[in-house]
């Protein structure tokens, strides 16, 4: 895995500032360790940072073809790459390297633009030809790996991670009014906005084409995800497919030169990997997890049961319930605000985990495809009343009832459960908003400033949602929702989370689940094979159960889980209220302080628990006193 920056001058006689470029390169240092060079030319800097994988005494970037044209630099896996190189080799391409890079290169000499449809893999790269001085950029499908630009002073600087570009002389660090309702109501900033107004990411399955004749960015999106037709076979033909569909996935990413290994957490996901994994390898697949000190957090034994059973080369390791050491370190990974806090957790694992191997699959993405979360099952039981009753009647019959019971998180969960009345009102795609809002919109109300209500102008993420909603090529209520997930939750949360956590510790991770071929194919796979009697990734568990035992497949999700309310309340209660009652939080003028002093007082003393939204303020404070 690597890290790539650039910029390229759109105006003649203005040479790129090589100092500037080997500064944005070396930000990235982490993300490629191996090696690192750059390109200059009169307009166009480009540097890469090297991971080495695959062809390791080759495959050096930035990469240049036999006739100085063509030059690329490249952050990614391409699981396809032999095939194709086998492809362009037939019409008449010399090859120098046995590396993926050279393919994406030779591809494009020969394809154009159209190259990128034919890569299978996750990737972020830039393409400069030099004759035509035009520049492309693309990202995977899925958006696995991470690109961020920026169009400033006549000049287009990119990189894969925002600290690169922040060391941008001048850069405009205005802060986004829209990216703070989507911080504060999803936990992350959704593509392709930034924290910054200047900068922006790249989307998934996006191209952005420039050139000195046209200096306006060209934005092309070169593949779409159709739920549209659905293939109808018998369970038992659907479990048989889906293990084929995902062995050649799982195949096709074991290509590396260096060690590699899995996670396992002891879940579905991971342990399915593992399993299809050790089927097809003549040696012990090296697995690694994280447990913790607290039995409800903690899945080790479920982990070290598939090791054993499938005979891994396993390492555990406990993280103590109060390893909060790496909280004032999340701003620099992430780079903008960002509130999952399994991302501790995410990133001890990957500590662990490189300490054995260089490359890790795994079990991401499932959840999304197979719809695996338990709030699908909660939100299928709510669409069934919607489409039962007229939206005139739902909204004069529960939202006076959603306003008598609003959420009460310290009460029992029965009670809890009357929140439905206020979704019931809604429609799906607000309802589903509504549900995975880490701060609902009452929450946001209270906490946010008039000063920015007014920055805001009526935004509301719930504009995102409707806009992903609007793209959605299908007619299943269910594919709507992992549809929007994929195209929001997956990409924000899950990938960024994965990839800066991983790359912070030099680790490449893989995700079969992600392979565009397998995605595909679960979108065609009917929803009563993917949520049946209340079970999620139905299709998935009863494919596994061949492989995995049934306190794997069927014990309740846990996940990497937090205990934030604790610690909110023991070691770092003192930490916790100077940070949110500081002068930077008073003077940046976004939030109404009474609202915040008020959650700490509710939360300390054990009245409510408002731990995730002090989380969510926690990890705001942290950037923004980062970003000073």
């Amino acid at each position: 895995m690597c890290g790539i920056v650039g910029m390229f001058r759109l105006q003649a006689g203005r040479p790129v500032d090589a100092a500037l470029v080997a500064a944005m390169n070396q930000a990235q240092y982490h993300r490629g360790p191996d090696e690192g060079d750059q390109y200059l030319d009169e307009q166009i800097g480009l540097g890469h940072r090297r991971l080495s994988i695959i062809d390791l005494a080759s495959g050096q970037q930035p990469m240049i073809d036999e006739s100085g044209r063509y030059v690329l630099i490249f952050n990614g896996e391409i699981y396809n790459f032999m095939a194709l190189r086998a492809e362009l080799e037939t019409l008449g391409h010399v090859f120098k390297t046995h590396c993926d890079t050279e393919v994406i290169l030779r591809g494009h000499m020969q394809w154009g633009d159209a190259c990128v449809e034919r890569l299978q893999g996750m990737f972020a790269y830039a393409f400069w030809d030099k004759t035509a001085q035009r520049l492309l950029l693309a990202r995977d499908r899925l958006g696995i790996k991470p690109l961020f630009y920026t169009l400033f002073d006549q000049t287009l600087y990119f990189a894969s991670e925002l600290k690169s570009l922040k060391l941008i002389p001048g850069l405009d660090k205005t802060i986004n009014p829209v990216a703070i309702e989507q911080y504060f109501t999803l936990g992350y900033v959704a593509e392709p906005a930034t924290i910054y107004q200047s900068v922006q990411k790249l989307c998934p399955a996006q191209t952005l084409a420039l050139s000195v004749s046209a200096a306006t960015p060209e934005l092309q999106t070169y593949w779409h995800l159709s739920y549209k037709t659905q293939i109808e076979l018998s369970d038992a033909d659907y479990q048989q497919q889906l293990v084929a569909e995902l062995n050649k996935a799982i195949a096709s990413h074991l290509v590396t030169e260096v060690p590699l290994g899995s996670f396992l957490s002891g879940g579905v996901d991971s342990s399915a990997v593992v399993a299809l994994i050790a089927g097809m390898s003549d040696q012990p697949v090296k697995t690694c997890s994280i447990g913790f000190d607290v039995a409800a957090y903690d899945e080790t034994s479920y982990a070290q049961h598939i090791a054993e059973r499938y005979h891994t080369q396993h390492d555990s390791k406990i993280v103590k319930s109060d390893d909060f050491s790496l909280i004032p370190q999340l701003a620099h990974f992430y780079d903008e605000p960002y509130a999952d806090s399994s991302a501790l957790a995410t990133y001890r694992v990957c500590e662990l985990a490189r300490s054995k191997v260089t490359v890790c699959m795994s079990g991401d993405g499932a959840d999304e495809l197979l719809a695996g979360y338990r709030r699908y099952k909660m939100l299928m039981a709510e669409q069934q009343v919607r489409n039962k009753l007229p939206e005139t009647l739902r909204k004069a019959i529960f939202k006076p009832l959603g306003k008598l019971y609003p959420k009460l998180d310290w009460a029992p969960r029965f009670l809890r459960a009357k929140t439905t009345f206020q979704a019931l009102a809604m429609d799906q795609v607000e309802g589903y908003l509504h549900a995975v809002s880490l701060l609902k919109q009452e929450q946001r109300d209270q906490l946010f400033s008039p000063q920015l209500k007014q920055q805001l102008a009526g935004y509301n993420t719930l504009q995102l949602f409707r806009e992903v909603a609007a793209d959605f090529d299908g007619h299943d209520e269910l594919a709507l929702l992992q549809y929007i997930d994929i195209r929001t939750y997956l990409v924000g949360d899950i990938l960024t989370k994965v990839d800066r956590a991983s790359m912070a510790n030099s680790l490449e991770v893989r995700v079969p689940f992600l392979d565009h071929k397998f995605v595909e194919w679960t979108a065609k796979i009917p929803a009563q094979q993917k949520l049946r009697a209340g079970e999620g990734k139905y299709v998935l568990k009863k494919a596994m159960e061949p492989y995995l035992p049934a306190d794997i497949l069927y014990r309740p999700k846990m996940g990497f889980r937090v205990p934030l309310a604790v610690w909110f309340r023991g070691a770092l209660q003192q930490p916790l209220r100077q940070a949110l009652l500081s002068d930077l939080m008073r003077n940046c003028g976004w939030f109404q302080m009474d609202t915040i002093e008020r959650w700490l007082d509710q939360h300390q003393s054990g009245q409510r628990d408002h731990s995730t939204a002090l989380w969510t303020l926690l990890m705001f404070e942290n950037f923004l006193r980062q970003s000073q």
